[in-house]
């Protein structure tokens, strides 16, 4: 059973950084971040294959989000979402998630758990 505990959300002007932690325990082939703004859908916008390393980004964050992941024994891992040049259409509720596939993006249909969520908003 996989576990998930985020921290690392909160506020920054535009152009600055977070980084957001995920840590889990348990066996998942994916682990990802997504985010929901007001009045707007939920996006997947960054993967990481547990084992290989292999990541995804959405376009709209590409180049400026860097998603990570530290491996330890015992199956206790933790993602990092290193999150550079913020802008306001970054804010949003950001959720961290288990996956068991990327295909054609990160989507919220193979998510197979779901972090509490953790609010990032970027304002001057």
């Amino acid at each position: 059973q996989v576990q998930l505990v985020e921290s690392g959300g909160g506020s920054v002007q535009p152009g600055g950084s977070l980084r957001l932690s995920c840590a889990f325990s348990g066996f998942t082939y994916y682990m990802g971040w997504f985010r929901q703004s007001l009045g707007l859908g939920r996006e997947g916008v960054a993967a990481i294959h547990i084992n290989g390393g292999s990541t995804y980004y959405a376009d709209s964050v590409e180049g400026r989000f860097t998603i990570s992941r530290v491996s330890r024994d015992n199956n206790q891992n933790t993602v990092f979402l290193q999150m550079n040049s913020l802008n306001p259409e970054d804010t949003g509720m950001y959720y961290c998630a288990a996956l068991s596939r990327v295909v054609e993006g990160v989507s919220d249909k193979f998510v197979k758990l779901w972090g509490q969520g953790t609010p990032v908003t970027v304002s001057s």
